[in-house]
C-alpha cells in the first residue's frame, strides 16, 4: 500500500508541474503573436550636484534672487526696459521681463516677443555659421582668409590672417569707427556689412594670434567670408541655419526700421522708431533678439550642439568651440572660438558682452553645469554692473571650493615698479584720424608711497603680486597679469579684459607734450588773429604803422589765415570724440574742405613774409615769422596725425 500511494503522489506531483508550465508559456505564446509596442524611455536627465554651501538651482530659488539683482541693475543703471533668462538642462527655468519696452505706449517687456539689441553678442551666431561650413568642409579654420575673398588682406610679419585669429580677437587689425552706423536704410545694401570690398582696408598693426584686440571689421570680415561661401545674405544664412532650426522667431540681423517699431508682436526695447541706428557691420553688432531665443541658442550651445529636434552643431563642434583657449597672457582668461572665458578658475564660464548705445547685454554658459543666463537692458547705462551680476549668480549656485588666502610673494615692489609707465589700449588706431582721439585716452600706472600699484585704466584695486607678474585684488576678486621679458613690459591686462583687450607700452610723444605743443600753435595764432584789429587801430592813430597801399590785400589774407587755423583747431575738438556717429560724413568733409582751403591761403603767409622783410616795419617783420612759423608747425602736425588724409577714412 504505502508503495502504490507513493506512486500515486509522484504523478500527481508531475501533472501538477506539467499544467503549472503550460500555464506559464500561454501569456508568453499570445505576447510573440500580438503586435511589438515599444515605448522609448524618457531621455535621460544630467546628474545635477550641489556643492557643498551652493543654493539649489531651481526657480522658486532663483525668482526672489534675480528679481532683487535685476531690480538693483534697474535703478543703479537707469534702465527703461530689461529681460533676465537661465536655462538649465535644456530647459528654460526662468525668464521675466523687467521694465518697459516702449515707455511712450506704457508696453512692458515680454521675454517672448521683445527684441534687445546685443552688440558684440552677435558674435556667437556668426562663429556658429563659421562652424557649421567648417563641418561641411567649405571653411578651414587654419587657412588664409584670402583663399574665401575678392580682394587681399596683407600679411605681417610674415603671417596671414586665419578664421581661428578672427574668432579670437587676434587678427591684428586696428579699429575702425567710419560706417558703421547708419539712418538711411537705402545705404544698408550699399555699404554691405562694412566691408568696403577692399578699397579701404584698417591696417594690420599686431601680428596674427599675438594681441587680442577686438575688431568689430574682424568679425564682419567673418561674416562675410560667410556669406561669400555660402552663396547667401549673410541675414537669411543665420535666419535658415541658425535661426529657423532652433525655433528662433524673434531674432534677427536685417536692419529695417519696420522690424524695430513697438507692434503687439514685440519690436525692440528702447528703440524710438524715428531715431533708430541701423548697423552697417551686422554680423559683428547687428543681432536683435528677443530673451526665450536667446535661451534657445544657448540650450543648442550647452547640449552639444542639440536642441529638441535640432541638430545645430555636430557634437565635435560644440567641444572645438569651447575647449580652444588662446590666452595672450599666463594666468589670466583667453578666448575660445567665438565664445570669451568670463572665469578665473572654476567652474568654466563662456560668453560673451555687447553694448550698443543705450543698450548692454551679457551671455553666459557654465557648460560643466548645463546652465546658462542671458542679461539684456535697454535705456540707462547697465554695463558696469553686468559682470558683478554674473559673477554673484556663479558664487552663489556653483561656488568654487574654499582656497587659501595666497600669500604676496617677495618680489612684489620691484615688479610693480617694472610697471610703472604709459600705456595705450590694444583696441586703437595708428593709421587714421583715431590715433590723435586715443593718444588722449592713454593711462599711467604709477607707483604708491606704499609701493602699491596705481592703475587708472581699471577698476579701484589694491593689487597684491600672489605669482610673478600676476596680482589679486581681494576686495573685488580681480587679477592683473602681465607679460615681461627681459625687464621690459609687453602687454597687461586683468581677467574682464583680456580675452578682447590688452593694455601695450606707449611710445612716441606723451599727451602732455602734444598738449602743450597744441596751445603753443594755437596761441600763437591767437595772437597773430587779434593782433589783427589792434594794429587796425593803432595805424589809424599813428600813420608811421600804417601799410603801404599796396601791401594792404596780402596783409589781410595773411591774418585772416591765422583766424582759419583757429577754426580747423575748433572743428578737430568737436568732431574727434563723435567720430563714428551717423550723419557726420557731411561735416567731416566740409571740415576736410576749411582745412584744405587753410593750406592754400598758407601761401599768402610766405608771401607777406617776403615782401615784409624788403622793407615792411619791424612790427610787420615778427609777426609775420611769428606766424609763418605757427602755419609750418600746424601743417606738420595735422600732417603728423593723418588729418589731412584725403577721404577721411578712419
Amino acid at each position: 500500500m504505502p508503495a502504490i500511494a507513493s506512486t500515486v503522489m509522484s504523478r500527481l506531483r508531475s501533472r501538477t508541474y506539467a499544467a503549472a508550465l503550460v500555464l506559464m508559456l500561454l501569456p508568453a505564446s499570445a505576447w510573440a503573436q500580438a503586435p511589438i509596442q515599444i515605448t522609448p524611455l524618457p531621455e535621460a536627465k544630467h546628474a545635477t550636484v550641489t556643492q557643498l554651501g551652493a543654493s539649489e538651482l531651481d526657480a522658486r530659488s532663483l525668482q526672489p534672487w534675480l528679481d532683487g539683482e535685476m531690480n538693483h541693475v534697474m535703478q543703479q543703471g537707469a534702465v527703461t526696459g530689461a529681460v533676465a533668462v537661465v536655462v538649465k538642462d535644456g530647459e528654460i527655468l526662468y525668464a521675466k521681463g523687467y521694465g518697459e519696452a516702449d515707455a511712450e505706449a506704457k508696453k512692458p517687456v515680454d521675454p517672448a516677443t521683445t527684441m534687445f539689441r546685443v552688440g558684440a553678442v552677435s558674435g556667437i551666431v556668426t562663429s556658429t555659421a563659421v562652424m557649421q561650413l567648417v563641418e561641411r568642409h567649405k571653411l578651414d579654420l587654419d587657412a588664409d582668409v584670402n583663399r574665401y575673398l575678392d580682394f587681399t588682406i596683407p600679411a605681417l610679419d610674415g603671417k596671414p590672417v586665419t578664421l581661428r585669429d578672427l574668432l579670437t580677437n587676434t587678427a591684428g587689425f586696428e579699429e575702425m569707427r567710419k560706417g558703421l552706423y547708419i539712418t538711411d536704410p537705402k545705404r544698408v545694401d550699399r555699404d554691405e556689412l562694412g566691408i568696403h570690398h577692399g578699397g579701404w582696408l584698417p591696417a594690420r598693426v599686431y601680428p596674427a594670434g599675438k594681441v587680442p584686440a577686438y575688431s568689430v571689421y574682424g568679425m564682419a570680415l567673418t561674416g562675410y567670408i560667410v556669406q561669400r561661401v555660402s552663396g547667401q545674405r549673410f541675414d537669411e544664412y543665420a535666419e535658415r541655419h541658425v535661426f529657423e532650426p532652433l525655433g528662433m522667431r524673434r531674432s534677427t540681423f536685417r536692419q529695417s526700421r519696420s522690424l524695430w517699431s513697438g507692434n503687439a508682436d514685440g519690436g525692440v526695447a528702447g528703440e524710438p522708431t524715428s531715431t533708430v541706428k541701423l548697423v552697417v557691420p551686422t554680423p559683428a553688432l547687428g543681432l536683435a533678439i528677443s530673451g526665450e531665443d536667446a535661451a534657445k541658442l544657448m540650450i543648442a550651445h550647452l547640449q552639444y550642439g542639440r536642441a529638441d529636434n535640432a541638430q545645430l552643431l555636430e557634437q565635435a563642434s560644440v567641444q572645438q568651440m569651447q575647449a580652444y583657449r588662446r590666452a595672450a597672457i599666463p594666468g589670466l582668461p583667453g578666448m575660445a572660438i567665438g565664445f570669451a572665458q568670463l572665469d578665473t578658475g572654476e567652474p568654466t564660464i563662456l560668453g560673451h558682452q555687447g553694448d550698443f548705445d543705450d543698450s548692454h547685454s551679457l551671455l553666459a554658459l557654465v557648460p560643466e553645469h548645463h546652465t546658462g543666463i542671458f542679461i539684456a537692458t535697454a535705456g540707462g547705462d547697465a554695463a558696469r554692473l553686468l559682470r558683478p551680476l554674473l559673477s554673484r549668480f556663479v558664487t552663489r549656485y556653483f561656488p568654487p571650493l574654499p582656497e587659501l588666502r595666497p600669500a604676496t610673494i617677495g618680489t612684489d615692489k620691484a615688479h610693480a615698479a617694472q610697471l610703472a609707465g604709459r600705456y595705450e589700449s590694444s583696441i586703437s588706431s595708428h593709421s587714421n584720424v583715431l590715433a590723435l582721439r586715443d593718444l588722449f585716452q592713454q593711462n599711467t600706472i604709477s607707483i604708491g608711497a606704499d609701493g602699491s600699484l596705481n592703475t587708472p585704466m581699471f577698476a579701484a584695486a589694491h593689487w597684491r603680486e600672489v605669482k610673478p607678474y600676476l596680482w589679486v585684488d581681494d576686495a573685488s576678486g580681480l587679477h592683473l597679469g602681465a607679460v615681461v621679458r627681459d625687464g621690459n613690459v609687453r602687454m597687461l591686462s586683468t581677467d574682464t579684459l583680456s580675452p578682447a583687450q590688452v593694455y601695450l607700452p606707449a611710445t612716441g610723444a606723451s599727451p602732455e607734450t602734444v598738449r602743450g605743443v597744441i596751445l603753443l600753435i594755437l596761441g600763437c595764432f591767437a595772437l597773430i588773429a587779434l593782433s589783427w584789429p589792434v594794429m587796425a587801430w593803432a595805424s589809424q592813430r599813428h600813420t608811421s604803422l600804417a601799410l603801404p597801399q599796396n601791401e594792404g590785400s596780402w596783409y589781410r589774407l595773411s591774418r585772416f589765415t591765422a583766424v582759419l587755423y583757429l577754426l580747423c583747431a575748433g572743428g578737430w575738438y568737436l568732431m574727434l570724440p563723435r567720430l563714428g556717429s551717423p550723419h557726420l560724413e557731411l561735416r567731416l568733409l566740409l571740415l576736410f574742405v576749411i582745412c584744405v582751403l587753410t593750406l592754400l591761403t598758407s601761401v599768402s603767409v610766405v608771401v607777406e613774409n617776403v615782401r615784409a622783410w624788403h622793407g615792411g616795419a619791424w612790427w610787420r617783420r615778427i609777426s609775420g615769422l611769428l606766424l609763418l612759423l605757427a602755419c609750418i608747425a600746424a601743417i606738420a602736425f595735422a600732417a603728423c596725425w593723418h588729418l589731412l588724409s584725403p577721404g577721411l577714412n578712419y
